[in-house]
């Protein structure tokens, strides 16, 4: 399958990225994740971010979705470990910001995490949990490759109860078809 998005970077999340976290924080971002955090909230998520960057251990990473052209920061992106269905695995999430939104920057954002979270070889899947009433993180799961398991209750942020579209991308498919001896 061809994707047709922009060039994008991701660069791990760092200390001076709470700018970007703040500015992924605006209502009509947060809408379909329960509304937006408070400054309290928003300064520990962020400490979460970092400790997760910085963690080497298999468990995640966040990062900035980069344009190349200009090097502006135009969203958010990462993966991190999630107990789903009584098994280990990934999950990932994405924010964008207004001004870049509606020019595949998602989706070439979570083809970068699809590869990042596979060189890890920890997890067969990686999920997606978008409200059903979000369309286009819905689209992004289904450009990116993710196949569609069913609706589900999935709660975020705790405490909040979001009826969600269950995602999910098998992380060993591409390893498998790597590993095979040519004929």
């Amino acid at each position: 399958m061809e994707i047709k998005a922009p060039a994008v970077r991701i660069e791990p999340w760092s200390e001076d990225d709470f700018d970007l976290l703040r500015a992924a924080n605006a209502p009509e971002l947060m809408d379909h994740l329960g509304g937006p955090e408070t400054e309290e909230q928003l300064i520990k998520r962020h400490q979460r971010y970092v400790d997760l960057s910085a963690d080497r251990t298999g468990k995640g990473r966040m990062y900035r979705i980069v344009l190349p052209a200009g090097g502006e920061a135009a969203g958010t992106i990462g993966f991190w470990e999630q107990t789903w269905g009584g098994r280990q695995v990934y999950e990932t999430g994405w924010s964008v910001l207004p001004a870049f939104q509606g020019r595949g920057i998602a989706t070439a954002g979570t083809v970068a995490v699809v590869e990042e979270s596979r060189a890890e070889h920890k997890h067969r899947y990686l999920h997606a949990f978008p409200s059903l009433a979000n369309g286009p993180s819905n689209a992004v799961c289904r450009k990116a490759g993710f196949s569609l398991v069913g609706e589900c209750d999935f709660e975020y942020p705790p405490g909040n109860l979001l009826r969600s579209n269950d995602w999910r991308l098998d992380l060993e498919e591409r390893w498998d078809q790597e590993e095979e001896p040519t004929p």
